[in-house]
């Protein structure tokens, strides 16, 4: 039964070590880039607590 969960006796199909290496690099490329826009946006949410700063001339919505 091991030998069915697990392929064959050879070990780890090349091909499924070669796919988890590249998921693995995709999720550590993702959580870096969260990382990135979550610095950003508390970058920029910590800049907008002034009132100046709001946008208070905006254009009329068109009717």
């Amino acid at each position: 039964m091991a030998k069915a969960l697990f392929g064959h006796v050879g070990g780890p199909d090349p091909r499924m070590v070669s796919e988890m290496r590249r998921l693995q690099q995709r999720v550590r490329d993702l959580e870096a880039e969260l990382a990135r826009l979550q610095a950003e946006n508390d970058a920029l949410a910590a800049g907008s607590h002034d009132e100046d700063m709001l946008v208070l001339d905006r254009e009329p919505a068109l009717a």
